[in-house]
């Protein structure tokens, strides 16, 4: 009986024992808290185009159609981004690391070609 109870008491995220599920969640909610201002300054920047006229230069030149799309784009990345990684860490393997880095490149392209094409 005691031998069932030292092993309840050596489980958890933070043994060497732990759930590769459990670390994902974890980098993934800590990779969230970083990123929550950020999704909400793009997600307030989407919802009110009239903060277009905050940014000075090419940006006040833009149409409000790109504008708003490229702050959705925005803020969908930054909102995957605390789950890919998550996913990432637990599996830590070369394929879904290869996964993730071609998730992320084709956001960042379509942020960059939406940005020359909308906005800059």
């Amino acid at each position: 009986m005691a031998s069932r109870h030292d092993q309840e008491l050596h489980g958890g995220v933070l043994s060497g024992n732990g759930s590769p599920g459990l670390w994902g969640a974890l980098i993934g909610l800590i990779i969230f808290a970083f990123v929550a201002v950020p999704i909400s300054a793009a997600v307030r920047f989407a919802l009110h185009p009239n903060t277009q006229q905050l940014f000075a230069g090419r940006l006040s030149e833009a149409t409000t159609a790109g504008y708003v799309a490229f702050w959705w784009i925005v803020a969908i990345l930054l909102l995957a981004l605390p789950f890919l990684v998550g996913w990432g860490v637990a599996k830590l393997s070369g394929r879904t690391l290869g996964i993730i880095a071609a998730i992320i490149g084709v956001f960042f392209i379509a942020i960059l070609v939406m940005g020359q094409l909308y906005v800059f």
